[in-house]
């Protein structure tokens, strides 16, 4: 098949949406398929690099056109080049729900919103293409182009759902409830949904009015072989953290329970290696969160660090003896865990949102009360004093990630999806 993979970039740092689309377009490659990943609003940021190729329906220019400023063609295609775009993406945050509300609803009503002039050079790009058999969008916020897409290409447009709900919810209203409202109205459209964990299946059915039949759970893949466990618990212990380095993933609740277990006479040589973004609205709260280490004394213990490669990822991880990315909000899935699982890392997930679906599949962790730092220091405590707990859980997640979570498992269930999307209907028998 020839598939099309659409995903939004962020410009400037890496999220796991764009990883695993990207790995799903080398891993659908590698089964023989013509797979071509699309670029949209900003570059999508890579281990390995900017994802090559021009960028379509480019953020600045979305970005005029929802504010009605035109420009010259010429200027477009200069404020489209992938350098102004990475720029501008550094300069400012460019995927911030709060300020997006208008944006959002604009790009959900497709044709009819403000970018129509983009969505027409996306057009003209789509063009010169193969036609594609299958089209996929990276997630549900990219519904406004299932009419256009359908009706330029003639070919079914499928939807991973992954992370929507948490940014629509953080829309100011009116744009909330009018976002929402015009996903669930061209979800219609869709020739059907690929939800990355059920918990995420089962939320989205209920906010889009999606009959679940039409949604089939696909859980995120990792290429495992980057990843190989080292040889662990002969160092001074540590806790490992990879996520973005704010609030939402749960970092100062991570770090409340690693400064309740430095408290203790058994933990008084325990680290904490965290690395992840960090965007303009992350620096001050981190900041204080340094002072509040510092203040208790254990600035020397703790590695905070950004934006890391892929390389400097796998070395933080080989470093640790248990992870825990404790986030607040409703978390889709979290590949960070299946990253920690490859390393036979054992977990200490809260107890919500895709998390139980997770650890239940995976054994290999333990589920702690959410938000709340004395449950997650217990959790903490009880792996790193049973190392052969500890050793037993994070083995048990290393060999799901070889058989249920690898990229390969990934791109088979993706493919299946395609194929069956792309049957022809069966013909109705006509009754004598």
């Amino acid at each position: 098949m020839r598939i099309l993979q659409l995903t939004a970039g962020t410009g400037s740092f890496y999220c796991g949406t764009c990883l695993r689309d990207a790995a799903l377009v080398q891993e659908l490659r590698k089964l023989g398929h013509d797979a071509l990943l699309g670029s949209l609003y900003l570059p999508l940021v890579l281990e390995d690099g900017f994802a090559p190729g021009q960028v379509h329906m480019g953020g600045v220019n979305a970005y005029l056109a929802q504010a009605r400023v035109r420009l010259p063609r010429f200027l477009q295609d200069w404020l489209d080049s992938p350098r102004v775009l990475r720029w501008a993406a550094r300069k400012g945050e460019m995927t911030q729900a709060r300020k997006l509300g208008p944006m959002t609803v604009s790009m959900l009503r497709g044709a009819e919103g403000e970018q129509r002039r983009e969505l027409g050079k996306l057009a003209d790009w789509l063009v010169t293409l193969e036609r594609p058999d299958v089209v996929l969008l990276s997630n549900a916020l990219l519904l406004g182009l299932v009419r256009p897409l359908r009706e330029l290409l003639g070919v079914p447009v499928l939807c991973t759902l992954q992370g929507e709900a948490p940014f629509l919810d953080a829309l100011l209203e009116p744009h909330r409830g009018e976002a929402w409202r015009l996903a669930a109205e061209h979800a219609r459209e869709a020739a059907g949904f690929l939800a990355v964990s059920r918990y995420t299946a089962e939320l989205m059915q209920r906010r889009l009015a999606l009959d679940p039949a039409r949604v089939t759970v696909v859980p995120n893949g990792l290429d495992p072989a980057p990843y190989a466990p080292a040889a662990r618990f002969d160092g001074p212990p540590a806790i490992g953290y990879l996520a973005r380095l704010n609030r939402d993933k749960g970092l100062p609740t991570l770090v409340e329970a690693f400064l309740e277990l430095k408290r203790r006479p058994e933990h008084r040589e325990l680290r904490l290696l965290a690395a992840g973004a960090t965007l303009a609205s992350d620096r001050e709260p981190l900041e204080a969160l340094r002072e509040r280490i510092a203040a208790a004394g254990h600035a020397g213990a703790v590695e905070l660090a950004s934006n890391v490669t892929l390389a400097e990822k796998v070395a933080l991880l080989g470093r640790c003896h248990v992870f825990s990315v404790p986030a607040t909000y409703g978390e889709s899935f979290g590949l960070y865990l299946l990253e920690a699982w490859a390393m036979g890392l054992p977990v200490v997930q809260p107890d919500h949102a895709a998390f139980p679906e997770l650890v239940g599949a995976t054994g290999g962790g333990l589920l702690v009360a959410r938000d709340d730092p004395h449950a997650l220091a217990e959790g903490l405590h009880a792996l790193l004093v049973d190392r052969a707990r500890a050793r037993s859980l994070g083995e048990s997640g290393r060999r799901a990630v070889h058989e249920h979570f690898s990229g390969a498992a990934m791109a088979r269930a993706v493919e299946r999806v395609c194929t069956m999307a792309c049957a022809p209907a069966a013909p109705v028998a006509l009754s004598r």
